[in-house]
C-alpha cells in the first residue's frame, strides 16, 4: 500500500514541473530587402512597361517615394488646367516638398492618379526598384518584346520604338512626351477572340514639357538598358535599398526640407525652409525724467550790505525803547 502511494505522489510530482521553455528563433532583420520571381516583376511592370523611356524613368524613381504620391496627385489634380511655362512657374513659386522625381510628374495628373489610385502596386514597384532594378528592367524587356511580337508595339506619329537587343521607346518630339493608354490584360495576357491586334494601345494624350521643366531633368532623362542605368538630369540614378535613406540625387530644383529652428544643419542638396525673422525686442516703458533743481543762487554784495544795514537799524531801534 505503501509502496503504491509513493509511486502515485512521484508520478503527480513529475506531472507537475513545469518544462523548460525552448530558446525563442532569433528573429529576421526588420529591414530586410524584398525579392520578387520573374513572373512577378512582369506583373508589376506591366501598366507602364510600354511608357517611352524618359517617363518611365521619372516613374521608376517616383515610385521609391510613395509617401509623396497621393498629396502630389492632389496637387496635379487642382492645377490640370495649367500647362507649360506657367505650370513650371507654379510648381517653383510654392516650395513644393516631394521628392524631385515625384514633382516631375506633376505635368502627368493622370499618371500620378493612377499611382495613387493603388498605392499598394505603387510601393511594391518602388520595392522591386530599390531591391531589384536590374531585375525590374529585365521584365520591362520581356513585356515590351511580348507587345513587339504580338503587333501592338510600333512607331506612330508619337513615339519611335527601336527592336533589337533591346526595345527602346522615344518621344518623335524631345519636348513632347506622350502617354500610351493601354489594358495590361489586353497586351499581354492570353490572345482570344475579339482582339484586334494593334488597336491596344492608344497615345491620345501627350505633355509638352520645354526647357522650363529641365530643373525637374526633362530633356535629360533617358534609360541606358544595356547597363540598366536610369538617367535622371544626366547623372545616373544610384538610389537602392540599401542607400535608400541618404542617397540625393542632384536635381536641380532645390528640395525644401521643414526643420527646427535651433537646427542649422543642412543635408547635401537640399535647401532648408527660410526660419521666420525673430520678433523684435518689445520697447522699453518710457522713464520718468529725474528733476534736477537748479543751483541756489547767492545774493549779490549790495544786497548783503543792505541786509546787514537794516539788521543794525532794528537793534538799534530796541535798544532804545528797551532805555
Amino acid at each position: 500500500m505503501r509502496s503504491r502511494l509513493l509511486r502515485i505522489t512521484l508520478a503527480v510530482a513529475a506531472v507537475s514541473v513545469p518544462a523548460r521553455p525552448a530558446l525563442a528563433q532569433a528573429p529576421l532583420p526588420a529591414d530586410v530587402a524584398p525579392s520578387y520571381a520573374p513572373a512577378a516583376l512582369d506583373r508589376i511592370v506591366s501598366p507602364i512597361a510600354l511608357y517611352p523611356d524618359p517617363l518611365l524613368a521619372q516613374v521608376l524613381a517616383a515610385t521609391t517615394y510613395p509617401s509623396d504620391i497621393p498629396d502630389a496627385a492632389r496637387w496635379a489634380d487642382a492645377h490640370r488646367s495649367s500647362s507649360g511655362d506657367r505650370l513650371a512657374a507654379a510648381m517653383t513659386v510654392e516650395d513644393l516638398p516631394w521628392n524631385p522625381s515625384v514633382q516631375a510628374l506633376l505635368p502627368f495628373p493622370s499618371v500620378l492618379d493612377m499611382m495613387a489610385g493603388d498605392m499598394a502596386w505603387t510601393e511594391e514597384v518602388g520595392n522591386a526598384v530599390l531591391a531589384q532594378r536590374a531585375d525590374v528592367m529585365d521584365a520591362v524587356q520581356r513585356m515590351r518584346d511580348t507587345a513587339w511580337q504580338r503587333g501592338y508595339l510600333s512607331s506612330n506619329g508619337q513615339v519611335t520604338v527601336t527592336y533589337g537587343p533591346w526595345i527602346e521607346i522615344v518621344p518623335v518630339n524631345g519636348f513632347v512626351v506622350p502617354v500610351p493608354v493601354y489594358d495590361p490584360r489586353v497586351v499581354f495576357g492570353p490572345t482570344g477572340r475579339g482582339i484586334v491586334l494593334g488597336s491596344g494601345i492608344s497615345y491620345r494624350f501627350a505633355v509638352g514639357l520645354g526647357p522650363a521643366f529641365a530643373p525637374w531633368g526633362w530633356g535629360a532623362t533617358r534609360v541606358v538598358w544595356p547597363r540598366h542605368a536610369v538617367i535622371i538630369s544626366n547623372v545616373p540614378w544610384r538610389r537602392t535599398w540599401t542607400n535608400r535613406t541618404v542617397y540625393v540625387h542632384p536635381y536641380a530644383v532645390p528640395r525644401v526640407v521643414v526643420r527646427p529652428a535651433v537646427s542649422a544643419s543642412r543635408e547635401p542638396g537640399l535647401a532648408t525652409a527660410r526660419p521666420a525673422a525673430p520678433s523684435p525686442p518689445a520697447a522699453a516703458a518710457p522713464q520718468r525724467p529725474s528733476v534736477v533743481q537748479a543751483p541756489e543762487r547767492r545774493p549779490s554784495r549790495e544786497a548783503q550790505a543792505r541786509e546787514r544795514a537794516a539788521k543794525k537799524k532794528e537793534r538799534n531801534s530796541a535798544r532804545e525803547h528797551a532805555d
